[in-house]
């Protein structure tokens, strides 16, 4: 669509902090108001608005479109889609290791060791790692205490933190990434361990590349959502 719009920027309503175009409150595409729960967010969300040319691309606009998912997916039955995210606590990845190389066991040690670490003192839970694909179950306390922890999470929470469990794959660092425990840079490099190794023994396509930088992208606008809720 084009540009339609001369000026964005955060105005207050009903339900917090929505988007206003050349004064015309923003709304979202199931036609409910865009309002989000801190002014910060919607400044953020504001300047995307404004920094669009001629016509509106939406992938720029990634905080636009959690907010979006916030309102329109999540909030009518948030506990189910806390539900789907926390699945991913029984399949973490960072409890598959590689059984070889060496040096590949070494690095997944050293990034994934203090993840688990946090997250066994940081809740009381215990985790099942093995080598190999084959599905190892984790001990039922651990999952049944991650998914109260990810149900605790309003809307738009759980919308900041889909893009990290998706993408990394691993629950756990998101969880740590969303308690400020981790750098993000470095949470991220940790998911990435797999991926980095068989590109340093394959290489990269021009295809790969834009789709990991499509990826990183995607999970930085996760934790910047995140960071402007609080």
């Amino acid at each position: 669509m084009k540009r339609f719009y001369d000026e964005a920027k955060a105005a207050r309503n009903d339900a917090g902090w929505g988007i206003a175009l050349d004064g015309k409150p923003v709304m979202t595409p199931g036609r409910a108001p865009l309002a989000v729960p801190a002014q910060k967010l919607a400044d953020a969300m504001a300047a995307e608005w404004a920094g669009q040319e001629e016509k509106i691309d939406p992938l720029s606009m990634p905080l636009t479109g959690l907010a979006n998912a916030a309102v329109d997916r999540i909030a009518p039955d948030p506990q189910s889609f806390a539900a789907e995210l926390a699945k991913y606590g029984e399949t973490d990845l960072l409890c598959y290791r590689a059984e070889s190389p060496v040096e590949l066991v070494a690095r997944q040690a050293k990034a994934w060791d203090p993840l688990l670490d946090w997250a066994s003192e940081q809740y009381g839970v215990t985790f099942e790692t093995t080598t190999g694909i084959v599905h190892r179950p984790q001990p039922e306390p651990t999952v049944a205490r991650l998914g109260e922890e990810v149900a605790r999470l309003g809307p738009f929470h759980l919308a900041g933190l889909s893009p990290l469990v998706r993408i990394g794959g691993s629950l756990v660092a998101a969880l740590g990434l969303a308690e400020r425990a981790f750098d993000e840079d470095a949470a991220w490099a940790a998911t990435r361990i797999d991926e980095d190794w068989q590109s340093e023994q394959w290489g990269d396509d021009e295809e790969a590349i834009e789709a990991r930088d499509a990826k990183r992208r995607e999970f930085g606008a996760g934790m910047r959502f995140l960071r402007l809720l609080d």
